[in-house]
Order: structure tokens, then sequence, then C-alpha cells
């Protein structure tokens, strides 16, 4: 969630990740620690924003604990009453709400301006069916490893795993615009 600067909220559910740890040859952190990723190594809950190709903001969130490199990369997210595929990529989603390296180490919490909030009512508890655990795309190394999750119902992926069709558009999950009131504590 992102608090606009007239107070209107802007907002969506996150429904791919990626996960990363410093053991692993994807993770920024795993050759050494670097003035650019010294936030992965910090205190878990803040976001960690790179620079991809010189031009693509992505957006992480450090995860586990402080002084060990971990952190997952929100991949793509589903909007209300907006085009499906608005956020469907990491430079998407940054790009929609317009978080670049400023927001870099900035915590995860409302009085922040951007934050994570708990999931709608209707995915509280997902099945293993309802989540795809697949490989990462988009690296080069560890690509075999199988950190990365989406929500099968969902069309605002990135990108399916092989063999895994996007839902008709009549039984595909959206967030409800009125779920904004619901996120924001109202």
């Amino acid at each position: 969630m992102k608090r606009q600067p007239k107070g209107d909220l802007l907002w969506g559910v996150i429904v791919e990740t990626e996960a990363y740890s410093q053991d692993d040859p994807a993770c920024h952190g795993y050759r050494r620690r670097t003035p650019s990723n010294e936030t992965l190594f910090g205190e878990p809950g803040r976001f960690y924003v790179v620079v991809s190709y010189g031009i693509h903001h992505c957006v992480n969130v450090v995860t586990h604990k402080g002084e060990w490199a971990n952190g997952v990369l929100l991949r793509a997210l589903a909007l209300p009453a907006q085009p499906e595929r608005l956020a469907a990529g990491p430079a998407l989603l940054a790009r929609h709400f317009a978080i670049d390296r400023s927001c870099d180490a900035r915590p995860a919490t409302p009085d922040q301006g951007l934050w994570l909030a708990p999931r709608p009512p209707e995915l509280a508890v997902l099945t293993a069916a309802e989540l795809v655990q697949t490989s990462r795309i988009g690296i080069s190394q560890g690509q075999e490893l199988p950190w990365r999750w989406y929500l099968r119902c969902s069309r605002a992926v990135s990108r399916r795993a092989p063999g895994d069709r996007p839902p008709p558009r009549q039984e595909a999950w959206q967030p409800a615009p009125a779920l904004g009131d619901w996120a924001a504590g109202r």
C-alpha cells in the first residue's frame, strides 16, 4: 500500500514473489557486502530497492535476520479496477507505485507511507493447490531452486510455469475495490 500525496491509497495484492538467500548464487549478497547491497544485510521488514539493467527498479523486502542477506522480490501485484497486467513484473510494479532507490532501506510500515498489509480475507487461508511453487526467472545462476511462488487464479502473474495456463477471465481472482477500505483499516 502507498499513501499518495493527497491522502488516497494506491494498493494491490501481491500475487507473485521470489526468495533469495545469502548462500544462493543469485542473491545480491552472495559474493560480498557492498554499499549498494547493504540494506539486504540489514534489519528485516525494510524495502531493498535495486536497479536492474541500469533502468528498472525492483522492490524486495528484507527477511529473516540482520547480518545475513535474505529477501523476497515482489514480482507482481493484482490491482483493483485496473488492467490485469499493469503491475505484472518487478519493474512494472515499481513504476506503478513510483518506487525508486529513494525508498531503499525504508521500513515497510504505514508511518513511512509505503507498507505491506495482511492478505485480504478471501485469501487468508491458501491451499497448496492455489499456489504454484516453481523455479525463479530472469537469473543466470540458481534457476533450479524452486523459490518462486504465485497465485494460480491470478492473471496478473508475470510468467507462468510451463504447462500452467492462465485462468479464464471470468474465473480469475481480481481484488475488489472495496478491499482498499479493509486494507487501510477502515
